[in-house]
């Protein structure tokens, strides 16, 4: 097919040293637990303290969904610390 030839695709992929990448993937795995015990304890408290969940605790809105949300902004600033810290200067 037209344009499907991706046999030159132009510049070389680039190569990081095996260092840099064992490092990258520590921080990723580290991130990655943090994230896991962040949401352990969100489905902890769902399954053994469903009151706890009900009850309001920002602004009108219960602990389920301010921990929800909190979650995600979670999930968002680990990806940003990944970012950070695997970024080449």
């Amino acid at each position: 097919m037209a344009g499907l030839d991706f046999k030159h695709a132009g510049k070389p992929a680039e190569q990081e040293d095996e260092r840099t990448v064992a490092r990258n993937t520590r921080t990723g795995l580290r991130l990655f637990a943090v994230y896991v015990l962040c949401y352990g304890g969100y489905m902890v408290l769902s399954a053994f303290r469903p009151e706890w969940m009900k009850r309001e605790v920002l602004a009108g809105v219960n602990l389920a969904v301010t921990y929800g949300f909190g979650l995600i902004v979670a999930a968002l600033a680990l990806a940003l610390v990944y970012l950070n810290r695997c970024h080449k200067n």
